[in-house]
């Protein structure tokens, strides 16, 4: 009870800021992540924050591969395009290589009543402007009911748990940190397409610091550089 309180009292905080969510990151220029599986360097997230004016356009760049014997069994790649204008989402577009297997995301915003218009592989639409685009370096999506696949489009409705505070130790730094758990609130999903992932966000910053999650082994992104 009192963890489901202060949960509560947490996120109650942290949309005091919605409006301002993306000023939290206006010192940031780059972020990089390391992607390990099983505590193996498999690859690399990047995220560039490129701004003019009032408009922030943030290229976003993933790629991994899996070895067994030095034989290729896995690889991916995907980049990404999310803009912002005045603090606003206002749109994305994201193309996918997932082992050979081609995925995309387009969307738009309807002008009428701004709400969300999405174009994906997974997913077409149209859906409620509350829902965020799954790309966890924004901290508001510990706010939201539902977020949105960035690789294919689909929409993932989940449950978000404040799991307290927990300092974590990357390479020689260790970063004070507010720890989420984002599970999926629809349980007929199947086991490969159900969320389970724990995030860590820096408590003062909201930094994006580490992500993990087990599926066909253990997964974690690593904070590696923010500049």
């Amino acid at each position: 009870m009192k963890k489901y309180i202060l949960s509560i009292g947490l996120i109650f905080l942290l949309s005091l800021d919605i409006n301002a969510h993306v000023d939290h990151y206006a010192k940031y220029n780059f972020l990089e992540y390391e992607l390990f599986r099983n505590n193996k360097l498999i690859g690399y997230h990047t995220y560039e924050f490129k701004r003019d004016g009032n408009d922030l356009i943030i290229d976003n760049e993933v790629s991994f591969k899996i070895t067994k014997l030095g034989v290729d069994l896995y690889k991916y790649y995907a980049n990404g395009v999310e803009k912002y204008k005045n603090g606003v989402f206002s749109g994305f577009n994201s193309k996918t290589n997932q082992n050979k297997k081609e995925k995309y995301v387009n969307i738009s915003i309807d002008p009428t009543d701004k709400n969300l218009i999405i174009d994906g592989s997974s997913f077409k639409g149209k859906v409620d402007k509350d829902i965020i685009i799954g790309t966890w370096w924004n901290h508001e999506i510990v706010q939201k009911k539902a977020q949105i696949s960035a690789v294919s489009g689909r929409i993932i409705e989940q449950k978000v748990e404040f799991i307290g505070k927990e300092e974590v130790k990357i390479g020689d730094k260790i970063y004070k940190t507010l720890k989420f758990n984002f599970s999926s609130s629809d349980p007929s999903l199947s086991k490969d397409k159900k969320l389970n992932t724990d995030i860590w966000y820096e408590e003062d910053t909201f930094l994006w610091v580490k992500a993990a999650f087990d599926k066909t082994g253990y997964w974690e992104y690593r904070l590696k550089k923010a500049k």
